[in-house]
């Protein structure tokens, strides 16, 4: 089974956060970023937050639309159910301090269900402890650049979803 769609960016997790959100939903949520340090994944329907261990080596985002999401990977490191809304149809994927990484067309505005998952999470963060502690003052910008490109593993968040109906109405009271 092939997705409908499939979309892909790199990003740095700086902060060690990387958003996934409506164009127009652009607003955070302190309890979904809470949220996702304990999950990492975690949103409020409107607003994802991808909670990455390390601050600087970019991560890859893939954001996928089926008729019906796969089950993750028996070989993913971790899985979290997710609800997203969007009523545009154009998702925003943010570093928080170098903004958009890129955005994702969905087939059409509305809400998509599925999961998320992730891989490489740990072994990256692993290598970046272990980075950081060879580091001296000795090191360049470069050096530290090149050290962090040689990350064993590749850290990667999947989006699989799912439309499951049109954007919920807007209340204007």
């Amino acid at each position: 089974m092939e997705p409908l769609t499939e979309y892909s960016v790199t990003a740095r997790p700086d902060r060690c956060i990387i958003e996934v959100y409506d164009v127009d939903a652009y607003l955070g949520d302190q309890k979904a970023l809470d949220a996702s340090r304990l999950r990492v994944v975690a949103g409020n329907g409107y607003h994802l937050y991808l909670h990455s261990l390390q601050p600087d080596i970019p991560v890859h985002i893939t954001i996928r639309t089926w008729a019906t999401p796969p089950h993750p990977p028996e070989d993913a490191e971790g899985t979290t159910p997710i609800t997203l809304e969007s009523e545009t149809g154009l998702l925003v994927i943010n570093q928080l301090t170098f903004g958009p990484a890129g955005e994702c067309p969905l087939p059409r505005p509305g809400v998509y269900e599925g999961h998320a998952w992730w891989n490489g999470r740990e072994a990256t963060s692993n290598h970046y402890d272990q980075t950081l502690r060879r580091i001296d003052e000795n090191w360049s910008i470069e050096q530290i650049g090149q050290a962090w490109a040689e990350s064993p593993a590749r850290e990667s968040y999947v989006l699989d979803l799912a439309f499951t109906g049109p954007p919920l109405p807007v209340d204007d009271d």
